[in-house]
């Protein structure tokens, strides 16, 4: 190592260690967390009942699909309600991280998705209920690509926290697409 390399060091490792042992309360979150932690938390809360919101959707869906092909489309349903409430645990964990409070209030959910609930009823066309989860997952997408430009390169866990979720929700549309053509010809994939 020569004298220059030595002298311009990526960090003060003795600084790093007395920024540590302060705020030890604030868990993961260290001093020099770019974003606002507030407004990080505010976003992921819309995207947390935004899933809470999905997984109760694709459940109903699930239990009220009906149709020659509802146990395909039924475990197709019950497959992604599971990935949506992985999901949901992530988004609450990484609030909980960052020291905000992940808000599960049903009261609220409603207001704070930025997807809707669907429809109800006893006699619900399969291919309206693919439709609905399909246009929701769009919604989705187009959120959580907003999400990671916001996380970016400042807070680069919460970016792949959401990049994993935009992931999922990409495999989603294609497949509900594809379901979509295979129950009803006259749909064209996109």
């Amino acid at each position: 190592m020569t004298a220059t390399q030595t002298n311009n060091k990526l960090y003060d490792i003795d600084q790093i260690r007395q920024q540590a042992r302060q705020s030890i309360e604030e868990g993961a979150v260290t001093e020099d967390y770019p974003l606002d932690r507030e407004q990080a938390c505010q976003f992921l809360n819309e995207a947390l009942a935004t899933e809470i919101l999905c997984v109760m959707r694709y459940r109903h869906h699930q239990v009220i699909a009906k149709g020659i092909n509802y146990p395909q489309v039924a475990a197709e349903f019950a497959e992604h309600a599971e990935q949506e409430q992985e999901h949901t645990m992530m988004l609450a964990e990484r609030i909980d991280q960052l020291g905000g409070d992940p808000d599960f209030n049903p009261a609220t959910i409603m207001e704070r998705s930025s997807t809707e609930y669907g429809s109800t009823g006893a006699n619900i066309e399969l291919t309206q209920l693919i439709k609905e989860d399909l246009v929701a997952e769009r919604i989705a997408i187009e959120v959580y690509r907003k999400l990671v430009g916001f996380f970016g390169h400042a807070d680069p866990t919460t970016r792949h926290i959401v990049e994993s979720i935009l992931e999922d929700e990409e495999d989603h549309a294609s497949e509900l697409a594809d379901l979509l053509a295979a129950i009803d010809p006259r749909t064209k994939p996109s």
